[in-house]
């Protein structure tokens, strides 16, 4: 099979991948908040308190689950991955008491956010070299399509089907599609089938790291407080979009509107950071990916007109663009490719834990009589500290060269 041909393949892979992720995401979620809240008669708190948990039962359980990617071959943990998110989709659909919400939630994050998102990027970090950026750029289009498409038609399902009937459906379109894609894409993947068989002049000097090893390395949180910043904000916004719409009295379609802004920007972005990436480095761009959020937290302090949400979105779309190639290529430029499954595996499972700590204090400042306004300027803090940070540190910022 000629080089060309495998690369489109598991491109191919990847980007399907990536928007059946969506199923396992807050964005996602979030969009039935309100009917299992009432259904279950449970307050926002305390969605966001089971919602925390269950991501974080999740996070911990990747850990271990996402480093087998690194001991089977890749088609056999694909089907792993598909069936677990199939049997999960079906199972929340059954959900009858916040006792089985939370089971529920914990298995749609593992599968969705959590090994969904770290197959797909995972494989392309390590399968491409020179054109990683731009691999992962297309990959995650994907995810921005679901982003743009899957809020308003879910609305709308919403207002014909009971949200049990549509998690039913979205089960067996899984089971139905998705064997069938893994099976026609990277049945014949491997290590040794890469983009460059001898690898390029950019990597062939750089250390391989093992987890072990990473945990050691100072520079390896002062990237991870960048990182991590955009999942718990992202997911805190996502999650309690209910909330922001009474606090700023928006029409209730307004965010679901302003996602078409979020994945718009977001897969403009992705077009602009992934030949980026591959041009100028991944540590070099890797302060920038949190500014336009930083913007938009500003923007939900200060102004309440509905027109604001679609650049607070926006803009919290953009960086989102950048993360998603960001939060792959760096690991793989700074820690190399060998053990990236592994690496993956801590790095999406850290992500995964932030998404659940940015729900829980949330959901806490919520349930404590605070407005968004609060929450909206926690958030900036905590994007210019971690920025202010990764630009004084940034020369410490480089993949260590063998000898």
């Amino acid at each position: 099979m000629s080089s060309i041909k495998l690369n489109f393949k598991i491109i191919i892979f990847g980007f399907i991948i990536t928007f059946f992720s969506s199923f396992g995401q807050s964005f996602f979620i979030g969009l039935f908040n309100s009917n299992i809240r009432a259904e279950l008669n449970i307050t926002h708190g305390q969605f966001g308190s089971i919602y925390a948990l269950a991501t974080l039962l999740s996070s911990f359980s990747l850990i271990w689950i996402g480093k087998k990617i690194d001991d089977f071959k890749l088609i056999n943990f694909s089907f792993f991955v598909i069936f677990l998110l199939f049997f999960s989709s079906i199972f929340f659909s059954l959900v009858d008491s916040i006792y089985f919400l939370f089971i529920g939630i914990f298995f749609l994050r593992l599968s969705g956010q959590g090994l969904m998102s770290h197959m797909a990027t995972t494989s392309i970090s390590r399968f491409f070299s020179l054109n990683r950026g731009k691999a992962l750029s297309i990959s995650w289009l994907g995810l921005s399509l679901a982003e743009f498409v899957l809020p308003i038609t879910m609305i709308f399902f919403l207002s014909i089907y009971s949200w049990r009937s549509i998690w039913i459906s979205i089960g067996l379109f899984i089971v139905l599609f998705l064997p069938i894609l893994s099976f026609f894409t990277i049945r014949k993947i491997t290590f040794q089938s890469r983009e460059t068989v001898s690898e390029n002049l950019k990597n062939k000097n750089i250390k391989n790291w093992k987890r072990k090893e990473i945990l050691l390395d100072p520079k390896f949180y002062l990237i991870s407080l960048v990182m991590l910043a955009l999942p718990a904000i992202n997911t805190g916004v996502f999650v309690y979009q209910s909330f922001i719409l009474e606090s700023k009295g928006w029409g209730d379609f307004v965010i679901a509107k302003s996602f078409m802004f979020y994945a718009i920007l977001s897969v403009g972005t992705l077009f602009i950071s992934g030949p980026l990436v591959d041009k100028y480095t991944s540590r070099k761009i890797l302060p920038l990916m949190n500014i336009p959020s930083l913007i938009g937290m500003l923007i939900l302090f200060y102004f309440d007109d509905h027109t604001s949400s679609y650049f607070v979105l926006g803009l919290m779309g953009i960086s989102n663009g950048l993360a998603n190639v960001l939060g792959s290529s760096t690991w793989a430029e700074i820690y190399g490719v060998k053990y990236i499954g592994s690496i993956k595996a801590l790095t999406t499972s850290m992500m995964v834990f932030s998404t659940a700590l940015g729900t829980a204090v949330f959901g806490m400042i919520i349930d404590m009589g605070y407005s968004i306004e609060v929450i909206a300027m926690i958030s900036f803090l905590y994007i210019m500290v971690s920025n202010i940070l990764i630009v004084i540190f940034r020369r410490k910022i480089e993949p260590v060269l063998l000898k």
